[in-house]
């Protein structure tokens, strides 16, 4: 082995994953080093991938050549396509998956991609010349050199758990934790801080009544989160369970609340606010009788069960007492209690668009160092790591996802822009372009992008390709036939529409909500033979549904994107003395001083800076 690589990626989460497998395919040689070599893309919490905003990083993240999508897709014991009530904006795929099958086909994956090697090994140290990273050092004394490194270490650096008064250093139960690279960073002149996670007891299913439990099952047509159709799961579909707290619960729980670690003030670190403790939960919704759990199956050949919701740091005995208070859950046993995790972050303030660090040359953040929270965050973080060092290291050039081009770009400018205070969870909600952001047409905005950064192959891209000649030829198919009254109006009114009186376009009539393109496709097949597009997929009739009925809020939103985009075109050097400026409000001198913005769309986005303030910075500019 030669000790010098183009890129050394710190960590094997999810984060680090995706980062070591984006530049090793866009050409760099890559060294991916993890402590533990069994445990790649660890599902260290809850068995899933997806949920609302969540669900649509991924497909983002597989439309532009990672590989989150395929290993659920390969890994699922359980898919669901969440909010199909509510408009195609908010419907977001999720998956149970096989916690052990999901980490061992990462490590498949990861074992076969050119440029790409692995190491087990602690690193302790990075070294450092003239303001630029130039390698690592391991716990071993290794030294190993490389042009960028990417660091992902998750909740390992000074990780620290809790289990009631109890206290292991530790990034992950029955793991140690980094020591040695916080200090480094911190005399580096990097801002640092702490926050807090929790995971829940898991439970021994033989021990589990299910016979009283609610049965959630998963979809009847389950749909997949790559759009390889070739990448299918194999395994067995399981269901969850629907479980729910009561006040005998609550009490028991209480009697823990001397012992916490979270009352007693010793967590320091800011937990998740969407993801809170059964204690959190008990504490701050004090008239709520009961809530409601989920039981995951951790794998299709396992008994082992995780409770969602029920994350804790109380004492082990505590937690086992509330369980059996649960219907169903009497004779529960379980494998490991619940516990809280404490560890080091670094403000993404620090941080570029592109995820370099603002001090260190070449070195980039990518995950929970950046104070995100979930699998999905930290993927994409990941592959826009990889991507853009090794854009750095050949070309200095970088790749940057804007707000109305993907999820991704979402994330990454809330972080770079707005810091966090709190660990950082995607939600639909954080998006002004949704609309334009469905988890339908991810492949639409990024996969193009992914193709001219030679992440997507030219099989996947003839796919691509092949897909969006389809839908293009079907919308203009039916924008130019029309339909007969006589043809159409019997089944018209078998489902309660009007009948029409004389002929219309079929894009006009697909245009009511009652009537779906499959439908009209499937019940009149003579009507589109001059259409010529064999084997429709779902997808596609779904696509062309969506951008039928949803055209008007798809124009409309596009058009509000591209005025707003106008700003991020305008540019502000990075050498502005802020602080001079006295047109400007003093927080807003303050904001503008410490983020450095690169361009006054990102000017407009940090919390402080008033619109005067940009009118000011455009008058300063000479625009």
């Amino acid at each position: 082995m030669e000790f010098t690589y183009d890129i050394i990626v710190v960590g094997g989460g999810h984060a680090g994953c995706e980062a070591a497998a984006a530049a090793a395919n866009m050409g760099s040689k890559t060294l991916l080093i993890t402590i533990d070599m069994t445990k790649f893309a660890q599902m260290s919490c809850n068995p899933a991938i997806g949920g609302i905003a969540k669900g649509q990083i991924v497909r983002e993240i597989d439309a532009l050549g990672g590989y989150t999508g395929i290993v659920t897709d390969l890994t699922t014991i359980q898919f669901r396509m969440l909010n199909k009530s509510k408009g195609p904006a908010m419907w977001s795929p999720r998956a149970q998956c096989d916690r052990a099958k999901f980490s061992l086909t990462w490590r498949h994956f990861l074992e076969n991609i050119p440029n790409l090697d692995l190491w087990q090994g602690n690193v302790v140290s990075l070294i450092i010349e003239n303001d630029s990273v130039n390698g690592v050092i391991t716990d071993q004394g290794v030294k190993i050199f490389s042009k960028a490194v990417i660091l992902t270490n998750g909740t390992f650096l000074g990780g620290l758990i809790h289990i009631g008064r109890n206290k292991i250093i530790g990034g992950r139960i029955g793991e140690p934790s980094s020591v040695g690279l916080t200090e480094q960073l911190i005399n580096l002149g990097f801002e640092s801080g702490r926050l807090k996670t929790g995971t829940p007891a898991r439970l021994d299913g033989r021990s589990i009544d299910f016979n009283q439990l609610q049965k959630q099952n998963g979809d009847d047509n389950p749909g997949k989160f790559s759009f390889l159709s070739k990448y299918k799961t194999e395994l067995i579909q399981k269901p969850c369970y629907i479980v729910y707290t009561n006040l005998e619960v609550h009490e028991i729980l209480k009697t823990g609340f001397n012992d916490s670690p979270l009352f007693k003030g010793i967590i320091k670190g800011r937990g998740p606010r969407y993801c809170p403790s059964i204690e959190d939960k008990i504490v701050t919704f004090h008239e709520k009788p009961y809530h409601q759990l989920f039981l995951e199956p951790e794998g299709d050949n396992t008994n082992e069960y995780y409770l969602n919701g029920f994350s804790s740091s109380l004492p082990w005995d505590i937690q086992l007492r509330a369980l059996r208070k649960i219907k169903g859950l009497e004779n529960a046993k379980i494998y490991r209690p619940g516990y809280a995790i404490e560890y080091d972050y670094f403000p993404p303030t620090q941080l570029y668009h592109n995820l370099e660090t603002k001090i260190i040359k070449n070195l980039f953040f990518a995950g929970q160092i950046n104070g995100t929270t979930g699998y999905e965050e930290a993927a994409a973080q990941g592959i826009i790591a990889g991507i853009n060092a090794h854009l750095k290291i050949y070309n200095n050039s970088q790749f940057i996802l804007n707000r109305d081009q993907a999820y991704i770009g979402v994330l990454i400018d809330d972080l770079v822009t707005k810091g966090v205070d709190e660990p950082y969870r995607m939600f639909t909600s954080r998006a002004e372009f949704r609309i334009l952001l469905r988890q339908d047409n991810a492949d639409s905005r990024l996969t193009p992008l992914g193709y001219q950064l030679g992440l997507v192959n030219e099989e996947r891209y003839s796919i691509f390709k092949q897909k969006e000649s389809s839908i293009s030829n079907i919308i203009n198919f039916i924008k130019s036939h029309s339909i007969k009254p006589e043809i159409i109006n019997e089944y018209l009114n078998s489902i309660n529409s009007s009948p029409l009186k004389q002929k219309t376009k079929i894009y006009d009539l697909l245009l009511r909500p009652e009537i779906s393109f499959k439908e009209l496709y499937l019940k009149f097949p003579n009507i589109f033979t001059k259409l010529q597009i064999n084997n429709l997929s779902n997808e596609i009739f779904e696509n062309i549904d969506i951008l039928v009925k949803y055209s008007g809020y798809i124009e409309r939103e596009s058009l509000l994107a591209e005025k707003i985009n106008r700003l991020e075109h305008i540019t502000l050097p990075n050498n502005i003395d802020y602080l001079s400026l006295k047109s400007i409000s003093t927080e807003g001198r303050q904001k503008l001083n410490k983020i450095k913005p690169s361009t006054l769309g990102q000017a407009s986005r940090i919390p402080g800076v008033s619109p005067a303030d940009i009118n000011a910075l455009l008058l300063f500019i000479g625009r």
